[in-house]
């Protein structure tokens, strides 16, 4: 597919993700570290990409919108396989359906003090049957990308020097962490858009 091969030349590689958490833990020494999965399928001809809604049960961040993942543990060797493990332990993801594309710039939280490495990973066969850790997780949702590009749905504020990315998909809010995430990945959509309506200028 000609979009995943655009994001595998545009995203980094796993090799690079000491490199990319080291520009940042340099202002953020304390930070713990963590990961999260970009999960991307096909589905009814377009690309959707899977959130979790956290159980209203959790201490920290209960009922908001994120994406599989958490804490980096020591024996995971690297960031693509922590997400992998906290994607299967949480929603039953197996990894072996997950063909990692690459890295995004890691994000650092203020409130939670994580250091956030997002690893986008393509599903060729679907995410398969998953079974939800409920104590974490109270939903799965599958959204469009062309939803979340649709600017309708965004708006942002200015908190200090920080910009908040807020997408309003139906009666869900993604934000925080998951928002900024998310916006940048859709900065790499936006290019590939561009350049598909460059090349058919072309023809």
């Amino acid at each position: 597919m000609a979009f995943v091969q655009f994001l595998q030349s545009k995203l980094a590689p796993v090799a690079h993700s000491d490199l990319l958490i080291d520009r940042v833990e340099g202002r953020q020494p304390q930070a713990r570290k963590a990961a999260v999965l970009l999960p991307l399928f096909e589905r009814e001809g377009e690309i959707d990409l899977l959130f979790i809604r956290r159980a209203s049960s959790l201490r920290a961040h209960s009922g908001e919108i994120g994406l599989p993942g958490g804490s980096i543990e020591p024996d995971d060797e690297t960031v693509a396989l922590a997400a992998l493990r906290e994607a299967w332990e949480e929603i039953g993801l197996l990894p072996e359906r997950v063909e990692i594309l690459g890295l995004q710039s890691p994000v650092f939280t203020v409130v939670s003090n994580f250091l956030i490495s997002p690893v986008v990973g393509f599903l060729p066969e679907g995410p398969g049957a998953l079974t939800l850790q409920q104590s974490e997780v109270a939903e799965l949702l599958q959204i469009p990308l062309s939803a979340l590009a649709d600017p309708a749905i965004l708006r942002t504020e200015r908190r200090g020097p920080r910009t908040i990315y807020f997408y309003d998909y139906g009666p869900y809010c993604i934000w925080g962490a998951t928002g900024r995430i998310v916006h940048d990945f859709l900065l790499l959509v936006a290019e590939w858009q561009r350049t598909q309506a460059a090349a058919q200028l072309l023809d």
